[in-house]
């Protein structure tokens, strides 16, 4: 059975109406959250009454707040023994940076229920998560590779899980995590002992597969907006020569002072480059990429986070998976090669109904992947041009000094200086 429901910002259900413990209450009130979004008023329903669901939204639209009050209030009330210090629960997500995301809206939206919640995801901290997990914690949330290290190394087992959830499952096939996925569900007590819940931003034929074959009969609920874009983003696009390209993106980000922005580009030597370029030119930028080790990451995305760095510059690691409230504008510096990921990365603004602005360049190299963009999104996006003071001269900051590991390689240093100017 499908269920369908139109989307918007909030619904007027309020979580005070629905059978959730008295503790979890407690933890929304003090997180000032009051009404459901569509897909939590979708889905809370009949997932707490134990049905299994497989639910369909776009990003930013509540999904991680509709899974974990589920995992709260059925670890609260199902009074379990014998379980030692395994976990009840398991989460599984296919970035590093949703993890910690989920993580994090845990311990704010559980913060009165006194259940124990660990981290297990790649990078960093590998002694120290391992000793939170064999100490014990009834919810684990974690990346597929890390969570299958600690298993087979016996620090938990999954026979006593109640409640698992799959997050971003079509992401999951994307990254091939699929068979890491079926691993640990297989070490589970079986679908029909167990509550088992799939969020994906499309329940494709594969996700659904995935689904019947590990799930007992779940219940399909889909939250559609009337595009597939979010409703409140303004879209626009330039057509910039490739040299033209920083000088435009640093007078829209000058034209725009107080913009809480994200920068996407397709290579990580890009990202560099942008970052490089804004900071030197007085904006000040964070960049992150497959490159940026993840203790580093994570400082660059608080910052940001948090509103000391204004500008974030990223590949599409970053597409996915990250809440950052207040992203007023998103930059598409090179337009994305798949149409999907033009969905993604401009849904990290207007989350939950505010509004936002998505600016994208369709230069010499990538003009050509917008009329695939435009087709997928069913509209034409509206062109601008570039007035010459939206096109200042900059400073082209010299790329870093080559590794002395490069020596002798045969390649020619780079002669860029730094006083390099845009004419």
């Amino acid at each position: 059975m499908t269920k369908k429901q139109s989307t918007n910002p909030l619904t007027e259900i309020l979580f005070t109406s629905l059978d959730l413990h008295p503790k979890i209450i407690e933890g929304l009130e003090k997180a000032q959250f009051t009404h459901c979004t569509p897909i939590q008023a979708l889905s809370l329903p009949p997932a707490l009454e134990g049905s299994d669901v497989a639910g369909q939204a776009q990003t930013g639209t509540g999904k991680t707040a509709a899974f974990l009050l589920v995992i709260f209030n059925q670890l609260l009330k199902q009074k379990t023994e014998n379980y030692g210090n395994n976990p009840r629960s398991l989460v599984v997500a296919p970035t590093r940076e949703l993890a910690i995301q989920i993580h994090r809206d845990a311990e704010s939206l559980g913060s009165e229920t006194g259940l124990k919640t660990g981290l297990a995801y790649g990078g960093v901290d590998y002694e120290k998560q391992r000793k939170i997990l064999q100490d014990g914690v009834d919810i684990l949330i974690g990346t597929p590779g890390r969570l299958i290290d600690y298993f087979k190394q016996k620090v938990y087992n999954l026979r006593h899980i109640e409640v698992v959830v799959l997050d971003e499952a079509d992401r999951m096939f994307d990254l091939g995590f699929i068979d890491d996925i079926r691993f640990l569900l297989r070490r589970m007590p079986k679908p029909s002992e167990r509550q088992s819940m799939l969020f994906s931003a499309t329940l494709s034929h594969r996700v659904m597969e995935l689904a019947y074959e590990h799930m007992n009969s779940p219940e399909t609920l889909k939250v559609e907006a009337e595009s597939v874009t979010a409703d409140h983003v303004e879209q626009s696009v330039y057509y910039p020569a490739n040299d033209e390209k920083l000088p435009l993106l640093i007078g829209l980000m000058r034209d725009h002072v107080k913009a809480h922005s994200m920068v996407f580009t397709n290579t990580r030597a890009a990202a560099d480059k942008v970052g490089r370029t804004l900071n030197a030119n007085g904006i000040a930028a964070a960049v992150i990429s497959g490159r940026v080790r993840q203790e580093k990451r994570q400082k660059l995305l608080k910052k940001f986070h948090d509103g000391e760095v204004p500008v974030l510059v990223a590949t599409d690691v970053a597409a996915r998976g990250l809440h950052i409230p207040d992203v007023t504008h998103v930059f598409n510096f090179d337009l994305p090669q798949d149409a999907p990921d033009y969905v993604h990365r401009i849904g990290r603004t207007a989350r939950l109904g505010a509004k936002g602005e998505a600016i994208s360049f369709a230069c010499e190299d990538y003009a050509f992947h917008l009329p695939e963009i435009e087709e997928f999104i069913g509209y034409s996006i509206a062109t601008e041009s570039a007035s010459p003071d939206l096109m200042p001269e900059i400073t082209i900051p010299p790329r870093p000094k080559r590794d002395s590991r490069h020596k002798g390689s045969g390649r020619r240093p780079s002669r860029r200086g730094s006083n390099n100017r845009r004419r």
